[in-house]
């Protein structure tokens, strides 16, 4: 597919067929990981793939209520995939806590943005690229709730050490099911209001 066609396709989707997403384009999919950035190549990416239906409805059980109550039909629970997104905060301190031994003298910067959220977000996004590339549709679903994200991290089995940003959910999208426009939908601003130029 043409990368243009790509980013064409680039949407949240809340409507999923029962149609299972094979191994072989699950695994591709995946390999997006192994082109994800992270600062300083910390690694602090952590996945969770759970295509278990009792896990999906379980994390359906913590977080769908609020779509269905604006009109949406259930859909994290009938995406045939979960990936949980998550991100180990001391894989970046322990990297760069430990370079002094190749730079005298350095310390730890003090993180004024924190990266490891910030590789999150272009983890996740890069997984919704290679997910529409092998002809799927994604969604995504997290929490600003603290106690339905460790809910959902334990329906993961994440560690303790592990905060979870979200989760991404794949399948074959139901195009004919006629979705609700929420009543506070936004809608998207030219580009002239969003980017400026410094020539």
């Amino acid at each position: 597919m043409d990368f243009a066609d790509v980013l064409r396709r680039r949407q949240m989707v809340r409507s999923y067929t029962d149609e299972p997403v094979s191994d072989d384009a699950l695994n591709r999919i995946l390999q997006a990981l192994r082109r994800a950035p992270s600062a300083g190549f910390s690694q602090g990416h952590r996945l969770v793939v759970v295509t278990d239906a009792k896990l999906r409805q379980q994390a359906a059980d913590i977080a769908e209520s609020r779509y269905v109550e604006l009109g949406f039909p259930p859909w994290i629970s009938e995406a045939p995939v979960h990936i949980y997104v998550g991100t180990r905060e001391n894989s970046y301190h322990e990297r760069y806590g430990g370079a002094e031994e190749v730079r005298p003298g350095y310390t730890e910067i003090p993180w004024p943005v924190p990266f490891w959220w910030f590789d999150c977000g272009a983890l996740f996004m890069l997984l919704q690229l290679a997910a529409i590339n092998e002809q799927l549709a994604t969604g995504y679903f997290s929490s600003v709730y603290t106690d339905e994200l460790a809910a959902l991290a334990q329906v993961a089995g994440l560690p303790d050490d592990v905060a979870l940003a979200g989760v991404l959910t794949i399948g074959h999208p139901d195009n004919g099911r006629s979705l609700p426009i929420p009543a506070n939908a936004v809608f998207r601003k030219p580009n002239d209001e969003l980017i400026e130029w410094r020539r």
